[in-house]
């Protein structure tokens, strides 16, 4: 690794870690700011409510209440959940993020698998009727809100009943256990798969307008050969800017998705600690969120770094 490459992978790690930081912190401040407090929620008597505040330091200033978050949370402990009695907010996390990590991951290999060879098609024009039908299913796809998309595939699972709706139960084969994957994999798939296929279409068709793909053309050598070996890997780099970021928004798991097919993830997590006002479960989950993002887009920036040496030089 040269000093310049070493220097940029420290800056952005850095970056990352401060991300981390300021998400959970933030997370954490709204959460207690906002009026009342878990303990409302049960019809306990005054004395009884005082006494848990107490115990749990929900009387103190915020100042107070947050500088001791931060002390635990260096440790990575990050509290008690107030949703889940008796249960330490990593422990929680740790059985939810698998699940939405999963997730993520197979959702991020079904839309590179169709978003980069669509946006491939398009960017060159390799055929009309091919190159309409991708740009108009990108453009459905993507004017479609999240929630109708997910809404719109649980009534076709359910009228027609291929696959099952909502949850992970467990207990069940791997077969079995793949079918409630279908649905939620491909709600998250389906519109990163065409911001890809917008991205790649574009930084494409400006690809083949440089002046070596252009000479490369001009001598006569095959049009495929051009576009899939020489063109496609000029047009990579915007592509795997933006992959930091989905890879982020995956891998945290998709809030909307994840709520309405109930999938027992950090969406759904993070949705019971809003409700019940969990302000650690709240910090906890948004600092895992953050750094899925942050792991991301590090990945994304160290590759285009080592693909590309002039980009770290510049930054």
């Amino acid at each position: 690794m040269t000093p310049h490459l070493a220097g940029f992978v420290a800056r952005r790690a850095l970056t990352g870690l401060l991300l981390v930081i300021v998400a959970s912190s933030a997370a954490l401040v709204l959460a207690r700011l906002v009026p009342g407090d878990h303990i409302g929620l049960f019809d306990v008597p005054p004395e009884v409510a005082e006494t848990e505040r107490r115990r749990l330091g929900l009387d103190r200033p915020i100042r107070e209440q947050y500088l001791e978050w931060v002390r635990t949370a260096a440790r990575l402990d990050l509290g008690e959940s107030t949703r889940y009695p008796g249960r330490r907010v990593s422990a929680l996390i740790g059985e939810r993020a698998g699940n939405s990590i999963l997730l993520g991951t197979l959702a991020l290999g079904l839309a590179t698998l169709l978003g980069i060879p669509l946006g491939v098609v398009t960017g060159s024009r390799m055929g009309r009727a091919a190159v309409r039908a991708a740009q108009g299913s990108s453009l459905l796809i993507l004017s479609i809100p999240p929630i109708v998309l997910a809404l719109a595939l649980l009534v076709f699972a359910a009228r027609t009943g291929l696959f099952p709706v909502g949850g992970l139960p467990g207990g069940r084969s791997a077969l079995e256990a793949a079918r409630y994957f279908v649905l939620p994999v491909i709600a998250l798939a389906l519109p990163a798969a065409a911001v890809l296929e917008r991205l790649q279409s574009r930084s494409l068709a400006y690809a083949l307008g440089e002046t070596a793909i252009v000479a490369g053309r001009a001598r006569g050598l095959p049009a495929r050969r051009v576009v899939w070996r020489h063109a496609f890997r000029l047009s990579l780099g915007p592509v795997l800017s933006v992959y930091g970021i989905l890879i982020g928004g995956l891998f945290s798991g998709s809030f909307v998705v994840e709520y309405v097919m109930t999938w027992p993830g950090l969406g759904r997590l993070m949705y019971d600690a809003l409700m019940y006002r969990d302000a650690n479960l709240v910090a906890g989950c948004a600092a895992t969120g953050a750094a899925l993002l942050a792991c991301g887009v590090f990945l994304s920036d160290v590759a285009r770094a080592v693909a590309d040496p002039r980009l770290e030089e510049r930054r």
